[in-house]
This record gives structure tokens, sequence and C-alpha cells, in this order.
């Protein structure tokens, strides 16, 4: 659809795509030091304990956080040519 095919919603060397592995087992605490990746230092999310962890997340094939944290690049990605 709209010449998409191969390059949206597959996973497949040359697609677009952003991945998630998500452990619903997971726990995950919320803090500015532990999990913020924000350009502030405070979240009306601060101190809240919930279930379920993100283990790893891919998007446009680069590996953002993995078992260490967040992994990628700060400041903006550069948009991929079509």
């Amino acid at each position: 659809m709209f010449g998409l095919q191969g390059r949206k919603g597959v996973i497949q060397p040359g697609a677009d795509a952003d991945l998630v592995i998500y452990d619903p087992a997971g726990h995950t605490s919320i803090g500015y030091e532990k999990t913020h990746h924000m350009n502030m230092d405070y979240s009306a999310w601060e101190g809240f304990e919930i279930d379920g962890h993100v283990d790893w997340v891919m998007s446009r094939g680069t590996v953002l956080i993995d078992d260490s944290g967040f992994v990628g690049s700060e400041g903006p990605r550069p948009v991929p040519e079509a």
C-alpha cells in the first residue's frame, strides 16, 4: 500500500523496523536517575513502581536500549532517504 511494501510492517533486511522486546513478568522503577531519557529532570511518574520491563529497543535498524540501558546517540537522528 502506498509504495511501502517491503519497507514497513515486516522484519527483514532493508525494512524500516521499530522493534521492542517487552517482558511482562519484569519490574520497572520509574525515576530520573533510572529510566528517564528526556531533557528534563522530573516526571509526573517519578517514584512509580510498575509491572513489566522493556528489555530491548531497535529503531530504524539501530539498537537504542539493551541490557545495559540506553545505548543510542544523543540528539535527533537523521531520517533516511526514501
